[in-house]
């Protein structure tokens, strides 16, 4: 599984808690505002998982600018390095 993969598994681990969802029902095509609904603070609480489990620090405002789930994922995996 390539880095992308693995964030992106994190994300919709995370958004599904979040937001009483599947993660089934969640792909890399979800968008956070248009599908979840997604406010400041539920990206706050994606984003603290993320730097937790990659040990790499995310900027909120450039976060926020992702509208998918692998938007971010990718984001988050060329923070990475990867």
């Amino acid at each position: 599984m390539g880095l992308r993969e693995e964030v992106l598994e994190k994300i919709i681990q995370r958004a599904a808690e979040i937001f009483k969802k599947n993660p089934g029902e969640l792909s890399a095509d979800t968008q956070f505002v248009a599908d979840l609904k997604a406010k400041s603070v539920n990206l706050v609480q994606i984003i603290a998982v993320l730097e937790d489990a990659f040990d790499v620090e995310i900027n909120f405002m450039q976060f926020r600018r992702n509208k998918t789930l692998g938007e971010a994922a990718g984001f988050v995996a060329q923070l990475c390095g990867g």
